[in-house]
């Protein structure tokens, strides 16, 4: 084995015995409801839902925080589904059979988790126009990359850059929308 191989072996051991240890975990049917709650409201809906209530608010930022936001999910789309198609990993659910999660993966490949990118580049874009309801867009956005790992469907190291490339995102777009205003 070559010491790039040795190298990667060793930095990917700690997602797989996590992986393993996750998903022959069976938590209580709340943690169960809140984790497959979370993943569905990453798929979107959530999202929508804040958007609706940013626009209700008629707020003078209103209409700069939803552009913030549809360009930093934009952004993290282009950035996950590149990335995917580029390093092609498996998820842990390909690997090593869930025991009770059911959930059928978006698609093939596991870095990054897509809905942790989304959910920070939401969360962050939306919380820097909206301080006071930042803690709670961030619990969301958490809770949605909590849920996928809980779910099977992705490794920590996925979730992680996810949170930290979505965030990027999210605060590029907030500094370009205020910075133009």
């Amino acid at each position: 084995m070559t010491a790039f191989s040795n190298t990667i072996a060793h930095l990917v051991a700690p997602d797989y015995r996590l992986m393993r240890r996750v998903n022959r975990w069976r938590p209580p049917r709340w943690i169960r409801w809140w984790m497959v709650m979370a993943t569905r409201g990453g798929d979107g809906w959530l999202w929508m839902f804040c958007g609706i209530v940013v626009l209700a608010s008629r707020g003078s930022d209103c209409y700069a925080a939803l552009l913030a936001a549809s360009l930093a999910a934009a952004t993290g789309i282009v950035i996950f589904e590149t990335l995917k198609r580029i390093v092609a990993r498996k998820r842990p659910c390909e690997i090593e059979p869930h025991c009770w999660s059911e959930l059928l993966p978006p698609d093939r490949f596991s870095f990054p988790s897509g809905h942790t990118i989304t959910a920070f580049a939401v969360a962050v874009s939306l919380g820097l126009f909206y301080p006071p309801v930042f803690a709670a867009l961030l619990f969301c956005a958490l809770s949605v990359g909590l849920s996928r790992i809980v779910l099977g469907m992705h490794f920590l190291s996925d979730v992680v850059v996810g949170a930290g490339l979505g965030s990027l995102a999210g605060y590029g777009a907030f500094t370009l929308l205020t910075s133009i205003r």
